[in-house]
């Protein structure tokens, strides 16, 4: 049965890109183990908005694990301490009486913060938009069995596609590195046959963005992969490199 505990929150507090931030100390009680994460958030903003004060800004939409906007690095983990799971999939009872949790946003030049525990995470969309996807005639629907794929492609492009794009990667990176991200955007096309139209470019491509807007480079230390709410595997990155190769000898 879920018990209710005391909780103290140290949260950065940070009013735009420009400011300097600041850590915040909040004691909450009577806090239901049962919450979800997001859930005291919200109980801390009631309280904090009933005492006349601002509100902490966080990220969040679907609060199923689904989107990847609740980026929030708890107690020096993307997401928190649980594995495979985001933010909003982490629960109070996973805490104990009396501890002391600290709350900080993405740590990476490629994601600024706009306010609070918020970062701006549209330089994942202009990688996308640099590659990461598929052209396709839009006449008539072939049938589902006209192009064969072997079972074992067709699940690892399915592995690799359940990439969220939430950043825990890029946070728990000592280098702020998005190659898992843009690996696993890769995979799921190059291992396809309908993603071969822009293949011989889409690797170049990603990985060009990706450096432009300020993310650093992979050293292989697997962090991305441990903290990775999904699970995705650095066998990706590997993948990556060898698509980027490939089109750089075909230059």
């Amino acid at each position: 049965m879920d018990k209710n505990i005391d909780i103290t929150l140290k949260v950065w507090r940070q009013k735009g890109p420009k400011e300097k931030g600041f850590f915040e100390t909040y004691p909450l009680k009577g806090i239901s183990q049962g919450s979800s994460f997001l859930e005291m958030l919200d109980i801390l903003n009631e309280q904090l908005i009933n005492e006349g004060k601002d509100p902490v800004v966080f990220d969040h939409d679907c609060r199923e694990g689904i989107c990847g906007m609740c980026s929030l690095y708890i107690n020096g983990h993307p997401h928190g301490p649980d594995s495979a799971v985001t933010t909003c999939q982490l629960h109070m009872r996973r805490f104990n009486d009396g501890d002391t949790i600290t709350i900080e946003p993405w740590r990476s030049a490629g994601f600024p913060v706009i306010r609070d525990l918020m970062v701006d995470r549209t330089a994942f969309d202009k990688i996308m938009q640099s590659g990461g996807f598929v052209s396709v005639n839009t006449g008539g629907i072939p049938d589902a069995n006209a192009i064969p794929i072997p079972q074992y492609k067709a699940e690892e492009a399915m592995d690799a596609a359940a990439c969220i794009g939430c950043g825990a990667c890029v946070a728990a990176c000592k280098n702020g590195s998005a190659m898992l991200f843009v690996s696993a955007k890769v995979s799921q096309l190059a291992l396809l046959p309908q993603g071969q139209i822009e293949g011989a470019r889409r690797a170049k491509a990603m990985v060009a963005k990706m450096d432009e807007l300020g993310f650093g480079n992979c050293t292989n230390t697997r962090a991305c992969e441990v903290e990775c709410p999904k699970s995705i595997s650095v066998s990706n990155i590997a993948r990556l490199n060898r698509e980027f190769l490939v089109a750089k000898l075909r230059d």
